[in-house]
């Protein structure tokens, strides 16, 4: 075994640093976003950009109309007007390529920045730095060409003439993008200057267009950029647009209301528990809109004359029950039946009920069932959008829960590094934590009875089930059922565990982790508690994960279930489903 004073004890955190560069067709805004695949009504539009961002601070009136898909024929007027306009800016585009030919431009880019490279080598003593900034400007090499300035002599003459051939290699490849990504027709020749303002049009077209077929398509007029579009369009077709803008504004902060949105002081939108119930029951209705027919509807639980649940139907009285279970209607009608089937009856005579006569309800047996779902939210649930999958299936889970056993016991548990005991209603806002160590091997070690150490100064986007079993663990010995299960949704090894007060990190998996956390799964089941596994797939993923699951399912009489990100929350409410029925019978 690995000695604990072998590993490095947790270090304060290191500043971070280095330089990230912007190059063409890069977008670092937009780059890693995901946009809902479905948000048809307008409470879950706001619940899928919660569950995506982890905050509602920033759902603007602009996300909203992103989120909420309305029929375009909502909106009376918006399409003429929008084609009108498409065609408006289709004419102008169509006009630039027949006029200019870009060719002289893309020449005169080159020729500007091989002149002004010409200074850029330097004389001398560096030779051998003279020819790598030779090979860069002969390749065009932006990348390079940045990072040589670097080693020049602050101030120099060639740190200067780099600096202005680096302006004009920019520029270079700007033109070359204008030449290579329209095709033009023209034949008045363009300078560098031109071409870069041409360009800019272009882009700006190819933008609207965009703009507008998105809200001709989903009537988001919103999310046109009305103060770009009057520079190509006559002004009663952009008023004729600003109205649009207006019905659809009011249409969705009408609909943002009934699903239970709520406006916030600084003018954005909250969700409310109105809006979380709603998205509760839609994710229910898909969920069990996919079951066979022969299985649809609520599970039966065992008949039983002692049972805590009445059922619809009907027995004849035995003695010992209770006379609460009694139909008393249909009991009054079966001693009515039977009196006059001896004979007519006098009136006023009361009825004589005898006990043949008596029927009772059925009943059914309604246990309660306790279980802890541990979420996953180490780094490598973002991948893929893992995280957004388990929070949506969390919610579908409680929401299930609270409609049909209220009387169960549910508790869910965000694992990382640590674990932590989550509410419902904080589910929505927890997300993945982020990678903040890279390197290929890591041994830490950190003492938490140490008060200076806390959860800010940990790398947070580790594995740590064995933590998380044993806070299920805790928290399921207090409910009082024999029914305890925990369902633990996560994508490979363990990479934390607890030893006494020391917290060890371990990356790649360690022997010694895994040893603790099936240690503590033993702990598990010999308190009467069923671990079931939901391994989601991952582009890490190897052998070792799926073996691991099954070496603790096999040491503890729980279950392995191999599920794809999207199927996760039909799985995990068919199976709660499936448990409460064996639990039953």
């Amino acid at each position: 075994m690995e000695d604990s004073d072998d590993i490095p004890s947790l270090l304060p955190p290191q500043p971070l640093g280095g330089v990230v560069h912007t190059y063409l067709g890069y977008d670092a805004v937009k780059f890693g976003t995901s946009q809902p695949a479905d948000a048809s009504g307008a409470a879950r539009g706001a619940f899928e950009h919660l569950l995506g961002h982890g905050s509602m601070r920033h759902f603007t009136d602009e996300e909203l109309a992103n989120a909420i898909h309305i029929d375009p024929s909502q909106i009376q007027g918006l399409g003429p007007s929008i084609d009108a306009l498409i065609e408006l800016l289709e004419q102008r585009k169509a006009r630039i390529l027949e006029t200019f030919d870009p060719a002289p431009a893309v020449k005169a880019a080159a020729r500007a920045f091989f002149d002004a490279a010409a200074d850029a080598v330097p004389r001398g003593e560096h030779a051998e730095l003279a020819k790598r900034i030779a090979h860069a400007i002969a390749g065009e090499q932006l990348r390079d060409l940045e990072r040589l300035w670097y080693r020049l002599p602050e101030g120099s003459k060639s740190q200067r003439a780099l600096t202005h051939a680096l302006e004009r290699l920019g520029e270079k490849y700007e033109i070359d993008q204008l030449g290579s990504r329209w095709t033009f027709t023209g034949r008045e020749a363009l300078d560098v200057p031109h071409a870069m303002e041409v360009k800019g049009e272009l882009e700006e077209i190819e933008r609207l267009l965009g703009q507008l077929r998105e809200a001709l398509k989903n009537a988001k007029p919103a999310i046109i950029d009305m103060d770009a579009l009057e520079q190509f369009a006559p002004q009663e077709q952009i008023d004729s647009l600003r109205d649009a803008q207006k019905r659809v504004n009011e249409l969705l902060q009408r609909l943002a209301e009934d699903a239970g949105l709520a406006r916030t002081p600084e003018g954005g939108w909250q969700v409310t528990p109105k809006a979380m119930r709603l998205y509760q029951r839609t994710l229910l209705s898909t969920i069990f809109g996919s079951l066979q027919a022969s299985r649809s509807g609520r599970h039966d639980g065992v008949a039983n004359p002692d049972g805590a649940v009445e059922l619809p139907s009907t027995r004849a009285y035995e003695f010992g029950d209770s006379p609460a279970a009694m139909d008393i209607p249909q009991s009054m009608v079966n001693a009515l039946l039977r009196e006059s089937a001896d004979g007519p009856r006098i009136p006023g005579t009361p009825v004589r009920m005898r006990n043949d006569d008596i029927v009772v309800h059925k009943t059914r047996q309604q246990p309660k069932c306790a279980t802890a779902v541990i979420m996953d939210m180490s780094g490598s649930m973002r991948y893929g959008g893992q995280y957004v999958q388990a929070k949506r299936m969390a919610l579908a889970l409680d929401g299930l829960i609270r409609s049909e056993y209220p009387g169960d016991f549910l508790q869910f548990i965000e694992m990382y590094t640590v674990a932590k005991l989550r509410a419902p209603g904080e589910i929505p806002n927890i997300m993945p934590k982020p990678v903040t160590i890279n390197e290929p091997v890591v041994r830490l070690r950190a003492d938490m009875s140490n008060p200076d150490i806390t959860e800010m100064d940990l790398p947070l986007h580790f594995t740590n089930i064995q933590r998380a079993l044993q806070l299920s663990r805790q928290w399921l010995g207090g409910r009082p059922t024999p029914n305890r299960q925990v369902m633990l949704i996560t994508d490979g090894l363990p990479t934390a565990h607890f030893e006494g007060s020391d917290l060890f990190m371990m990356y790649p998996p360690d022997p010694r982790t895994e040893r603790e956390t099936i240690r503590e799964a033993m702990r598990c089941k010999d308190a009467g508690i069923i671990i079931n596994i939901f391994l989601l797939p991952s582009w890490s993923q190897t052998e070792d994960d799926v073996q691991f699951a099954h070496r603790m399912a096999e040491s503890t009489g729980g279950r392995v279930f191999f599920v794809a990100g999207k199927e996760l929350d039909r799985f995990v409410v068919w199976d709660y489903v499936k448990r409460r029925r064996s639990i039953l019978g």
